[in-house]
């Protein structure tokens, strides 16, 4: 299994999970056009996606799916809620639910419900048929619950959110209002949230790590490297950016 970002932030999400040929694109918050200049980064036309995954409706993980699904006829799989807040017809994607696992070609999918402010957010475990590899992807996520810990379990790679800092979110540019969202019981992970779920799950098979979501205004690559550091038996993060993301990671 390999997984590669065209983007990670505010601006722009947009991750691929790819093994024995099946190539899943999750979310994509990204124009046509950046969509395909980000792409070719990384060596991979269009027409090698097999399927796009939605975690919810916010325009930076969405944005750019209904274009990208119809230009290059790629099917879509999202919650009832949010694909009624993305396309027009409930013909225009495949409906998943929460806790029900599906397959994609060489992948099991777990959708994961967790609490977000959108219509019926999710998030995702792959299982990879051939290796029996795992890795789970934790974004937009509002806060921790018993549920999210255990679907998080003994990974060998996970992609997690360090959306903000809670000092620098407090004494930023953002409204009262913003700063509340963001910080609520459903809006997004703290640098100190994310590091309690790592301290919470089994991480001994972990082998990839990606610290991701990472607020321009709200943190910064050397605050969540400091709040790593503090963790033991955990892999060298990778800190995913919002102009870049990554190149490909072998798990």
């Amino acid at each position: 299994m390999k997984i590669a970002s065209l983007g990670s932030g505010s601006k722009g999400n947009a991750t691929i999970v790819s093994s024995e040929g099946t190539n899943i694109l999750i979310d994509c918050g990204f124009s046509l056009r950046q969509f395909e200049k980000r792409l070719s980064l990384l060596n991979m036309p269009p027409e090698d996606i097999d399927a796009i995954l939605i975690t919810h409706e916010h325009s930076d993980h969405c944005g750019g799916v209904v274009r990208i699904a119809k230009k290059f006829d790629i099917p879509v799989w999202t919650t009832f809620g949010t694909g009624r807040s993305v396309f027009e017809s409930s013909a225009d994607f495949n409906k998943l639910s929460g806790g029900k696992s599906f397959t994609i070609g060489s992948f099991d999918v777990l959708p994961v419900t967790v609490p977000h402010d959108a219509g019926e957010p999710v998030q995702f475990v792959f299982c990879d048929n051939a290796s029996g590899e795992k890795f789970g992807i934790l974004t937009d996520v509002g806060h921790i619950t018993r549920h999210i810990i255990d679907a998080y379990e003994n990974l060998d790679g996970l992609l997690l959110e360090f959306n903000y800092d809670q000092e620098m979110l407090q004494n930023g540019p953002y409204p009262y209002t913003l700063k509340q969202r963001v910080s609520g019981e459903l809006g997004h992970l703290s640098n100190d949230q994310s590091i309690g779920l790592l301290k919470a799950i089994n991480t001994a098979q972990l082998r990839c790590l990606i610290a991701a979501h990472i607020s321009e205004k709200n943190n910064s690559p050397a605050i969540v490297e400091n709040h790593l550091d503090s963790l033991e038996q955990i892999p060298q993060p990778i800190l995913a950016s919002q102009d870049a993301g990554f190149d490909w990671i072998n798990i």
